[in-house]
C-alpha cells in the first residue's frame, strides 16, 4: 500500500477564463421627420414599380441605414448609393 502523505500530490485545478466583457449595446440615431418623408415616398415609388414585399423590406432597411449614418442624406442620395 501506498503512503500518501509521503508523496507529494499537487491538485490541478483548471484554470478559469476571465469573463467575457459585457456587449456595449449602439446607441441607434433616430432619422429626422424630413427623411421618414422622404423614405415613406420613396417607398410607395417602389411599390407602384412592382417591387415584391420582402424586395421592398430589404431595400428599406439598406436606405434607413445608410441614412442613419449620415443625417443630411436624402432617400434619393441613399438609392444612389446602393446602385454603385
Amino acid at each position: 500500500m501506498s503512503d500518501y502523505s509521503e508523496s507529494e500530490v499537487v491538485s490541478e485545478q483548471p484554470v478559469s477564463e476571465p469573463a467575457p466583457a459585457p456587449k456595449v449595446k449602439r446607441e441607434g440615431k433616430k432619422l429626422s421627420d424630413k427623411q421618414k418623408e422622404d423614405l415613406t415616398k420613396h417607398m410607395n415609388k417602389m411599390k407602384k414599380d412592382g417591387m415584391s414585399a420582402s424586395e421592398m423590406k430589404s431595400h428599406r432597411m439598406k436606405l434607413m441605414s445608410r441614412m442613419r449614418k449620415d443625417p443630411k442624406m436624402t432617400a434619393r442620395k441613399a438609392h444612389a448609393s446602393l446602385s454603385k
